[in-house]
């Protein structure tokens, strides 16, 4: 059984790449009919924050990204680490370094001076001394000092690593007591059960370390996929202005869920020319040995364009309980689905689309200077009075009952469809621009429109 994890740190919020790997992780674990984990590595307590856990537990709550069984942090295992760290000193495969740090900024200085690699010179590793007095020690592993480490990579394939030149005798526990990063990874994948580790190429630096780990305790080595990061337009790193942001950003933009996801999923991915992928879809043909070996790169234009999509497939029911997230409320409206028929294929984003019904349902109370000399102009408050007429005198429900009250004044006066058409868009909306004028009246009704059309006179006559 394929079981695959995702492991924030919360001395942040939950940001696009993040969010990346572990719609992989739990693409590639679902498809396999597996189990999908969640673990919270909090070790740093300096720089933790509950705040940004909170956080990350309510992205994928948005996002549907149900972890499988509790969820685990590591702040609450400090006595398995222990027990390791134990072992592996009881077994002589580590041993207390009472290396100084003026000792240790002494040695890296003076492998400077002397263009060598930085590292520590294992002067502890077999001592048997009497340790020095006032030194708290750290715990150093014995890494294998020749020979090559093979991280067998599902994504950029075998690659070798010459001991020699990467590995020192690594410190998995602080003076302090406290376990370091590399090994506490190792242990908590092997404990959880996770044989496919799917993350950030980033990482890839970490994973000897981690393999070190893993062999000096005998525990199995997970397959690991280690995937290209995310660039922007230019090659380079991402920036909050690129879209590197907390991920709940993105749903305050007004993204949805399953916009998001295909973005993602189709960012170093790809499934032929397919573009848009239902949840299940991504699930039944996601397969992390298809993942690119280069970098991939972020694209707004692309993110708006699969949101526009989805805003145009969503039920009216559904857009409007999305849509009370921007204040917005819809859902007992009787002309919700002529108004949502009728803006949804203007709108890349939610949050767009709340502000062109906003427009609509809100009464203007400035007119657009440009719009108001073109509209209200030549005899436009005479056809704006004949059309009151006619709206007072009849019972119109439905945008066609409103067009045709329009043509009706058209004909009478023998004027063209514009003669009447801007001046009581911006009658209604205080600007030029948006959807069709009759659909606009059958949405607020016969008594706000007439109200419009009066207040419009009234102010710029």
């Amino acid at each position: 059984m394929v079981v695959t994890r995702f492991a924030p740190s919360p001395t942040g919020y939950l940001h696009i790449g993040g969010l990346r790997t572990a719609l992989f992780s739990y693409l590639w674990a679902k498809k396999n009919g597996g189990k999908f984990l969640l673990r919270i590595e909090d070790t740093d307590k300096a720089r933790n924050s509950q705040e940004a856990t909170q956080a990350i537990l309510k992205a994928f709550e948005w996002l549907g990204l149900e972890a499988d069984g509790e969820i685990t942090y590591q702040s609450q295992r400090d006595e398995i680490y222990a027990k390791y760290i134990k072992q592996l000193l009881d077994e002589g495969k580590a041993y207390k370094c009472y290396m100084s740090k003026e000792e240790l900024t002494e040695l890296r200085e003076s492998q400077m001076a002397n263009k060598e690699r930085t590292m520590y010179d294992g002067r502890y590793r077999d001592f048997d001394g009497t340790p020095p007095e006032g030194v708290a020690p750290v715990i150093r592993i014995k890494s294998p000092k020749t020979g090559e480490i093979l991280v067998k990579d599902g994504v950029k394939g075998t690659i070798s690593f010459q001991a020699e030149d990467i590995l020192d005798d690594f410190v998995i526990a602080r003076a302090d007591g406290s376990p370091t990063y590399n090994f506490v990874v190792a242990i908590d994948d092997y404990l959880m059960g996770i044989n496919e580790v799917i993350r950030g190429d980033d990482h890839l630096s970490n994973t000897p370390k981690q393999i070190v780990v893993y062999e000096a305790l005998g525990f199995s080595i997970p397959a690991f996929y280690h995937v290209p990061m995310i660039h922007n337009s230019k090659g380079k790193k991402l920036s909050k202005r690129d879209g590197a942001t907390d991920v709940m950003a993105y749903k305050e933009m007004g993204y949805t869920p399953q916009a998001l996801l295909n973005f993602l999923v189709r960012l170093g991915w790809s499934h032929g020319d397919q573009e848009i992928f239902s949840f299940d879809e991504m699930c039944e043909l996601f397969d992390p040995k298809d993942i690119n070996k280069s970098a991939s790169i972020y694209n707004t234009e692309k993110l708006d364009w699969l949101n526009s999509h989805y805003i145009k497939n969503t039920s009216n029911t559904e857009l409007a309980e999305l849509l009370e997230a921007y204040d917005i409320h819809l859902t007992s409206h009787d002309k919700k689905e002529i108004l949502l028929d009728a803006l949804k294929e203007r709108a890349k984003t939610l949050k767009e689309l709340a502000e062109l019904i906003n427009e609509i349902l809100t009464t203007p109370t400035e007119y657009d200077e440009k719009a108001i000399k073109k509209a209200f102009k030549g005899n436009a408050f005479e056809v704006l009075n004949a059309y009151s007429v006619k709206l007072q005198n009849s019972e119109p429900h439905l945008p066609t009952d409103y067009h045709s009250l329009m043509e009706e004044v058209v004909s009478e006066m023998e004027i063209g469809f514009g003669k009447i058409g801007m001046p009581l868009r911006v009658a209604l909306l205080g600007k030029m621009g948006g959807p069709n004028i009759d659909v606009i009246m059958a949405v607020v009704g016969k008594d706000e429109t007439l109200r419009r059309i009066s207040q419009a006179i009234e102010k710029n006559s």
